[in-house]
């Protein structure tokens, strides 16, 4: 008997399986911030976490790293200023811009969350095997770059 192809309709497409993986994520993630006293914290706010590290950035860059357009961005940045998780500046290159970055309690909420992701890929190491997980890591990368390969070409 041979196993499933690609195409057979009778398994999860990987574009399913990766798709509820980063749900599982992204509530996992703000569950984890809401148990850690960040009451604030929504799920949209993961698009900001996911690229705003230690440099201030354009909100512009920030939605362009995350696919998703610069309204969209700018409204969950407003949302994070209001609960004081950000700080926006202009920005001294382009008067016009503005830059964001954590506030002091955006450093603290951003910070838990780091850990906790280290916690994750700790337990994910302990749960699937060492050689499971890098393997999984290396494959995710991999259709990544595939895909982002075949969009350029594209374009």
């Amino acid at each position: 008997m041979s196993s499933p192809g690609p195409g057979d309709l009778s398994r999860t497409p990987l574009i399913a399986l990766v798709h509820w993986a980063n749900k599982a994520l992204q509530t996992d993630m703000v569950l984890f911030a809401h148990r850690a006293g960040h009451q604030g914290v929504k799920q949209a706010h993961n698009a900001v976490f996911a690229t705003l590290h230690s440099t201030p950035q354009r909100t512009t860059d920030m939605a362009a790293a995350m696919g998703i357009t610069r309204q969209s961005m700018g409204e969950i940045v407003r949302d994070m200023v209001a609960l004081g998780i950000l700080d926006m500046v202009p920005d001294p290159h382009d008067g016009r811009a503005k830059l964001v970055g954590y506030s002091e309690e955006g450093l603290r909420v951003a910070g838990d969350g780091f850990a906790h992701i280290r916690d994750l890929e700790q337990r994910f190491v302990e749960e699937l095997g060492a050689e499971d997980y890098e393997t999984a890591r290396r494959v995710l990368q991999r259709v990544t770059e595939m895909l982002d390969a075949d969009a350029a070409a594209d374009v």
